[in-house]
């Protein structure tokens, strides 16, 4: 379990595919502190496992499934990606308590300045909007946020100045 809030972004470092599969190193430095083999860290909100780790990188194996479910096919050498390490007993839940489980990919038709926020807008398959609801939480990278608005083709999201600069959601484009 999570809470969607972004502890430090990493940066792959290498990509091996296998077929419909992936093995990703990542370089990072806060989640590595008290990590072993075996414990989860949410990759752009994505569960996985850490499989080998160092004192700057760790991998982890992604399946066939979650490459379906997620945008890690377009991950290459150098590509930003959000992390955040497994609650703890001991862990403030701020965010939102979320699971890692992915239900589906959207696209940003939308990023619009007002005042200090930049609403963001996604379209996403009515198998994913189905879930959605207003006020309710989500997900976007592993980002905790509020959904401020949703219809039956797209939802919106306000993101404050924190979290533009302490995760890589405004790094992206209308079209990613």
């Amino acid at each position: 379990m999570f809470t969607g809030l972004v502890e430090e972004i990493g940066q792959i470092k290498k990509v091996d595919r296998t077929g419909s599969s992936c093995r990703l190193t990542i370089a990072c430095h806060k989640v590595l502190e008290g990590t072993k083999a075996g414990d989860s860290i949410a990759v752009n909100g994505t569960c996985l496992t850490v499989t080998a780790f160092d004192g700057s990188t760790f991998s982890c194996d992604v399946t066939p499934e979650t490459m379906r479910r997620t945008a890690f096919s377009l991950f290459a050498s150098g590509t930003p990606v959000n992390l955040e390490r497994a609650l703890s007993l001991q862990t403030r839940l701020g965010g939102h308590i979320v699971s890692g489980h992915i239900d589906g990919t959207g696209t940003i038709t939308r990023m619009e300045r007002e005042d200090n926020a930049v609403w963001v807008t996604v379209t996403a398959e009515p198998t994913v909007l189905k879930y959605i609801i207003e006020k309710g939480s989500i997900t976007i990278d592993g980002i905790s946020l509020t959904v401020a608005y949703v219809d039956d083709t797209c939802f919106r999201v306000s993101i404050i100045p924190h979290t533009a600069e302490e995760t890589t959601l405004l790094t992206q484009k209308a079209g990613d």
